[in-house]
């Protein structure tokens, strides 16, 4: 057992490391225990719904590996209602960000966090705005290998932060965990903020 997971105060149930930074940054340790659970959308399932179940399925598998609570999450890039996972190889990735270019589009992320409280969740949405993104950028970004995994095929918090003109509402639920509404789901389940000052 690490020192890291002796004095963790909260379970993650991902292995996203930007997660596991936000939280850092609020001063929560965490143990990492990724659960593996089917990300399939189910029929007619809108977007806000999707995000949500997974966060919840993620946290209540979480919970059964550990005895601490425990946190879910799960993000979503929408544009146009549809849902844009990680792009399977190079041509869906290009095509992703040729629909992004130039526009709007919502990123939704769903938080849920098991503890004596039971299951609790929220869902934050954000709109970012692109600025036109030419083909020869499309290229170059594929070519760094940063979108290959992640939802909608770029990461705001990288490389691809000189596409976004703007955002409206949370940077870093775009990022993967909204920590104004986490930090007050954390607090009700007892776990502290900021290494036990809050």
């Amino acid at each position: 057992m690490t020192e890291a997971s002796l004095s963790a105060v909260l379970c993650l149930a991902s292995a996203s490391p930007r997660r596991r930074e936000l939280l850092a940054s609020i001063g929560v340790s965490v143990e990492v225990r990724p659960v593996d659970i089917d990300e399939t959308p189910l029929p007619d399932e809108g977007p806000e719904a999707y995000v949500s179940r997974l966060a919840r399925e993620k946290a209540t598998a979480g919970r059964r590996l550990t005895t601490l609570p425990t946190l879910g999450s799960d993000t979503a890039v929408v544009c146009d209602g549809r849902i844009l996972g990680k792009p399977a190889d190079r041509a869906e990735a290009a095509a992703m960000l040729r629909l992004l270019s130039g526009r709007g589009h919502e990123v939704l992320t769903g938080v849920a966090v098991t503890g004596p409280a039971g299951v609790l969740g929220a869902c934050v949405t954000t709109r970012v705005f692109m600025r036109r993104i030419e083909e020869s950028e499309v290229a170059a970004y594929w070519a760094t290998g940063e979108p290959a995994d992640k939802a909608g095929g770029y990461a705001i918090q990288g490389l691809a932060a000189v596409f976004v003109e703007r955002i409206e509402g949370s940077h870093s639920a775009v990022v993967g965990l909204p920590l104004f509404e986490t930090a007050r789901l954390l607090v009700r389940q007892g776990v502290p903020l900021w290494n036990g000052a809050v």
